[in-house]
């Protein structure tokens, strides 16, 4: 009964969130796809979510209020950025729902550890996905005592009538997601000691530079091409998402829709087509 209960509660919560997209127009989701791409080079991690495997582009938040939930639970927490703020809302209460489906032993969400964002934290995307009302990201954190910690970002757009162009998405992502440089993203520059050493004196001699080491070739690469990002689409059908993201981990049947869980989003179809992604 309390599974069933559950069951019935996310499926309110998820359907209404479909109700929302599906008020949009068609509109250049191809364009935006392409950009967001070029801007956030995507970041790939192992099965079991516990490290990275390649490093794509790190963010930097620009708003505080961003729940991430450890990679042990099931389903990322869902935010979304709405009037300048990030919350959880009915979208977050859908994911724990659907996340405490999954946990085993009857644990729910309150069970895992869980850790609140600020300004200036930084974080990996490791998904993208273009709605009709919407752009959601999937990031994926640095660890934290030892727990890496995930989850999904929402920003929709301003009209859920219209989609904005793809300068309009970025203006409005960068709202929230900025990408930081590679200089900074990476670990700090060792300091010189030459500040410590002492002062030559008149009778001594100048200190002789130290001898410069052979050199070694770099290694050969091991990709020639960086991954493709496993981007899907409103509209992309199952056949399609199933050849982008690979089967899904768990599939829920409802009554007017399908829901396919994958590690790091949750597919809604209806009538065989993707509706909603969160």
């Amino acid at each position: 009964m309390r599974k069933l209960a559950l069951l019935i509660a996310c499926g309110f919560a998820l359907g209404a969130g479909l109700t929302e997209n599906l008020c949009g127009q068609n509109g250049d989701a191809v364009a935006i796809r392409e950009k967001l791409a070029s801007q956030f080079k995507l970041t790939r991690v192992s099965a079991d979510r516990s490290d990275v495997v390649t490093a794509g582009a790190m963010v930097a938040l620009q708003k505080a209020g961003l729940m991430m939930y450890g990679v042990a639970f099931p389903v990322p927490p869902s935010n979304t950025y709405k009037n300048g703020k990030i919350g959880q809302g009915w979208g977050g209460f859908g994911s724990d729902l659907g996340g405490s489906l999954l946990a085993p032993g009857g644990q729910t969400a309150k069970d895992y550890p869980q850790r609140r964002f600020a300004p200036d934290e930084k974080c990996w995307v490791t998904g993208i996905a273009v709605q009709k009302d919407s752009v959601v990201f999937q990031l994926y954190s640095e660890p934290y005592d030892q727990i890496r910690y995930y989850a999904s970002l929402k920003i929709p757009f301003p009209n859920k009538k219209e989609i904005p162009s793809s300068d309009q998405v970025m203006q409005l992502v960068g709202e929230v997601l900025t990408v930081v440089p590679q200089e900074a993203a990476g670990s700090q520059p060792i300091q010189a000691e030459a500040a410590n050493q002492p002062a030559p004196t008149d009778n001594a001699p100048p200190p002789q530079p130290a001898p410069l080491a052979p050199l070694t070739p770099p290694p050969p690469p091991v990709d020639a091409a960086p991954p493709s990002p496993k981007t899907i689409a409103v509209g992309n059908t199952k056949e399609q998402v199933a050849a982008i993201l690979g089967p899904p981990q768990k599939v829920v049947q409802l009554k007017q829709k399908e829901i396919d869980y994958y590690p790091d989003m949750k597919v809604v179809f209806v009538a065989g087509k993707v509706s909603d992604v969160q």
